[in-house]
């Protein structure tokens, strides 16, 4: 049998309904990259927003729909190595994860801090159900902890001023060698009843769904344009491709999950094949450092896939102090190479965690392939 039009219509189930209109945000997001001013320009950057629609959908689903806040659990969403937990600005150094929690509650965090260079928990807030944060609301990073002789950790956290998602993280100097920390999470007030009613489950399916829409309001991002393809038509001003944005330190209000400890500085890039971009800067004293290449969804490749990032740990020095990393299409022989993996143009991100000071803008360079440095200086 077939629903009838006046059921399909108005179905009788808020969960229902809560379900259809899900499914229609998922039909109608590919237009932020089909169309538009944002359009992507290339088949690899399609078939990467569809990757991006599922990756996020995934972890909307597990941070919205299946979570339980009086009974929380970590959920993972950024790994060195997960293909499905490659959004939201990733890197190939740090595992994230994420806790839905009750602001009025407290809670017992503990774990073992492995072989981690920086980690941190972040509570923010949530200005609606599946709005993006725009505040942080308190962090415990690992110098405010005690630790015992084997790294064993313990803390409290709560209740929040309206703290009601928690976010790990967790940099590693070598991912491939090191140990992450090790996290558990435990509710010190009895639970709430088990509800997964039909409003209840409504209700965080528009959650979910809100949550994909702030996504896809974001990315893609937008990549600059070349110097020498620049024009200067009416008002429209647009961000040099091969150069980077003044770095800036995250403030307590911000949109999204950045780190209070954590300095940005954001670029793009365009190349052609026989192209490198040369970056060079010199690194603040810091806890941790790394530049990442991202397709324009703000994603990088697993860290078994290629070299899509360098940290503060792996990278060779100049004899100044100052550090060069030369990225192109594939690999050069510099011993600070990374590859965007034959992209042709992308994104870029410098991170710096703890640093004493706001650091200095990289500096980039353009040049043909066969000039690009092969050793430090």
């Amino acid at each position: 049998m077939t629903e009838t039009g006046s059921a399909a219509a108005n179905p009788a189930h808020e969960s229902t309904a809560a379900w259809r209109e899900l499914l229609d945000t998922l039909g109608s997001l590919d237009r932020s990259f089909l169309e538009g001013d944002r359009a992507v320009t290339d088949d690899r950057h399609v078939a990467d927003g569809y990757r991006m629609l599922a990756t996020t959908l995934g972890v909307a689903l597990d941070t919205y729909l299946f979570a339980e806040p009086s009974r929380p659990v970590w959920i993972e969403v950024n790994s060195p190595y997960r293909r499905d937990r490659r959004w939201g600005g990733d890197n190939t150094d740090a595992y994230y994860y994420m806790c839905p929690v009750d602001p009025a509650r407290r809670y017992r965090i503990s774990g073992n801090r492995g072989d981690s260079v920086y980690f941190s928990v972040t509570a923010y807030n949530e200005p609606s159900p599946g709005a993006w944060s725009d505040r942080i609301v308190a962090i415990v990073r690992d110098d405010d902890l005690e630790f015992d002789a084997d790294g064993n950790f313990c803390f409290e956290i709560g209740p929040t001023d309206g703290g009601v998602v928690l976010m790990t993280r967790d940099y590693q100097a070598d991912p491939d060698t090191g140990r992450p920390v090790r996290w558990h999470i435990e509710a010190l007030d009895e639970p709430d009843p088990i509800r997964h009613g039909d409003a209840e489950t409504a209700a965080k399916l528009r959650a979910a769904a809100t949550w994909l829409k702030t996504m896809f309001a974001i990315v893609p991002l937008a990549v600059g344009v070349r110097a020498d393809e620049a024009h200067t038509l009416g008002h429209e001003i647009a961000q040099a491709a091969n150069e980077f944005a003044e770095p800036y330190q995250v403030p307590d209000a911000n949109f999204g999950w950045s780190a209070r400890d954590a300095c940005y500085s954001y670029g793009s890039f365009v190349l052609a094949e026989d192209e490198a971009l040369v970056i060079t800067h010199r690194p603040p004293a810091c806890r941790f450092w790394n530049l990442v290449v991202w397709n324009q969804f703000m994603a990088t490749h697993n860290r078994n896939d290629a070299r899509c990032s360098i940290n503060g740990h792996t990278a060779v020095p100049n004899s100044d102090g100052s550090v060069t990393i030369v990225v192109s299409r594939g690999m050069t022989g510099h011993p600070n190479a990374v590859t965007t993996v034959d992209y042709p143009r992308g994104n870029l991100a410098f991170r710096w965690f703890l640093a004493d000071r706001v650091p200095a803008r990289p500096e980039t360079r353009l040049v043909k392939l066969s000039d690009a440095p092969t050793a430090v200086t």
